[in-house]
């Protein structure tokens, strides 16, 4: 149950609680009311539009038809009770009471503090005009109308936090567990063949030792997703992807970068890093052993570019064609779905014993720093 829903029932019951005001008041100096009969009317008609506006609210929720006639109506009660319950006190006419508060406590929960605000200023207004100006009981129920609406409505923005809060862990709990189990399976199955297939590798030696080493890699990074969770929420702050393309240095990958820092916000920078080590990841697993990578960063202050360029036997560019229409989309969906997503876009450049690179390049959005803070600067 919602803070909405749990506040419209709360003002249901106060509303009907607080038509008791002006029934104890009329039958208490019903003898000294100037239109007893209307004043009963009167008493009736609040009755009746306090049943109608709950069950408005109740069916169709805080929609704007209801909450404007519920205020028209409001304000209209206060000017009627001016009129029908006479004068005491001093000359100063008696005012609906606290009844007036429930249609400011409806545009609380509706739209939040400062409607409530308004809708509480707009219903003090009234009485003053109704009831004689400004003097004690009018500032009074100004006061208290006006803070009674924004308190209710920040209330209920706290309470939105909450059950926001509230569901996200709840989520990442459910993530939690499923992530545990797959990593159970994962373990019990596929890790164990990595494994084997690595230590087989090398025990035979030559081309299978190649296979068991890249059977390797993958068992470690297979072994570095479990451990991260799968339900990631966007990362704050940002981070220097020259330090994470950096990680793909070795002895057959050299990466060059800019001397100051590429930085992009953290998440950003994670599902960049992504795409490049699948880039890495293909050359691997498609051209020989000898195969040398160049990995080249660059900042060009609105955008980042990496290139990942190799020295394999390269393809021709229908091939990428013909592998998505035959439904292997491992380097469409690894790179270029990742970059796409980030609002940039992925260029394949190969010919037949000319290498491959691949060409990603990644917009900065805009709201960040200035072009010189992104660069360390």
């Amino acid at each position: 149950m919602g803070i909405q829903t749990q506040l419209r029932k709360a003002n249901t019951v106060f509303r009907f609680v607080a038509l008791g005001y002006p029934v104890l008041f009329g039958a208490l100096a019903f003898d000294t009311l100037v239109r007893p009969l209307w004043a009963v009317l009167l008493v009736v008609a609040l009755l009746g539009w306090t049943w109608l506006a709950t069950e408005w609210y109740r069916r169709r929720g805080y929609g704007r038809p209801a909450l404007y006639a519920d205020l028209a109506v409001t304000v209209a009660a206060v000017g009627a009770s001016s009129w029908v319950l006479a004068t005491v006190d001093g000359g100063v006419p008696i005012s609906v009471g606290p009844w007036m508060a429930g249609a400011v406590l409806a545009w609380a929960a509706a739209s939040g503090r400062r409607s409530g605000a308004v809708a509480g200023a707009v219903v003090a207004a009234a009485g003053m005009v109704f009831r004689g100006g400004v003097h004690s009981s009018t500032v009074n129920e100004t006061v208290l109308l006006v803070l009674t609406g924004f308190a209710a409505g920040h209330l209920v923005r706290l309470g939105v936090e909450a059950e926001r809060r509230m569901r996200e862990a709840a989520e990442r709990s459910a993530a939690a567990r499923e992530r545990e189990r797959l990593a159970r399976d994962i373990h019990d199955s596929v890790l164990q063949v990595l494994a084997l297939v690595q230590r087989r590798g090398a025990e035979i030696g030559g081309e299978a030792a190649e296979l068991g080493r890249l059977a390797g890699g993958q068992e470690e990074a297979l072994r570095a997703l479990i451990r991260s969770a799968s339900y990631r929420r966007p990362l704050d702050g940002q981070r220097d992807l020259r330090e994470l393309v950096g990680r793909h240095a070795g002895p057959d990958v050299t990466v060059a970068a800019p001397a100051t820092p590429v930085l992009l916000p953290a998440e950003t920078a994670r599902q960049f890093a992504a795409a490049v080590a699948s880039a890495v990841d293909n050359v691997r697993e498609h051209c020989p052993a000898a195969t040398r990578v160049w990995l080249l960063v660059e900042d060009e202050g609105d955008a980042v570019q990496v290139s990942v360029r190799d020295d394999g036997p390269g393809f021709a560019p229908e091939r990428l064609a013909a592998a998505a229409a035959d439904g292997r989309l491992g380097v469409a969906q690894s790179i270029r779905g990742r970059i796409r997503e980030l609002g940039g876009t992925a260029e394949f450049v190969s010919a037949p014993g000319e290498g491959t690179e691949v060409e990603m390049r990644v917009p900065r959005r805009e709201g960040g720093a200035g072009g010189d803070a992104r660069r360390g600067r």
